[in-house]
């Protein structure tokens, strides 16, 4: 059985961001996870559609089944859908959700400082290339329609 497509919201210029992409992409089986850039008019209007302010690029967003989850709460969630001993790590989940987003900010403040930004998205093979989504047509092509998820923004747990 085909699972649904993942959308994961990433910042298009941060190099930590391109590397977790590519993590990802690696260890996805099930071909499951897709990604769009913030900046991107996808990346915009999902943020809308979810209620999501547009210009917070230190968000991290994955969006399943209309359900909306941002920082800490996305990448546990992330993880746990992984191969391997990934999912292990989403233990995380038992912190409070106000101690993983402490960290989670701190991480997102500093990013650019400690890992560098780039003027454009990560070069793609062409299996990552087959994954970045750009507009809201490419997301519509994978099954999901352009619906309003009102009452389904989860944020950050």
């Amino acid at each position: 059985m085909k699972r649904k497509p993942i959308l994961l919201l990433i910042d298009g210029q941060c190099t930590l961001c391109h590397g977790i992409a590519r993590f990802v992409i690696r260890r996805d089986r099930d071909r499951q996870f897709y990604f769009a850039s913030i900046q991107s008019p996808l990346g915009q209007r999902m943020l809308a559609e979810g209620r999501l302010p547009g210009g917070d690029l230190d968000t991290f967003v994955m969006i399943v089944s209309g359900k909306y989850y941002t920082r800490s709460g996305a990448a546990l969630r992330v993880v746990r859908r992984l191969g391997g001993l990934w999912p292990l790590l989403s233990i995380g989940m038992l912190a409070p959700g106000v101690l993983r987003d402490f960290v989670y900010n701190l991480i997102a403040r500093n990013r650019y400082r400690w890992f560098g930004s780039a003027d454009a998205c990560l070069v793609p093979t062409a299996d990552v290339r087959s994954r970045l989504l750009e507009e809201v047509e490419d997301w519509r092509r994978l099954g999901n329609e352009n619906k309003q998820h009102a009452g389904t923004d989860i944020r950050g747990n």
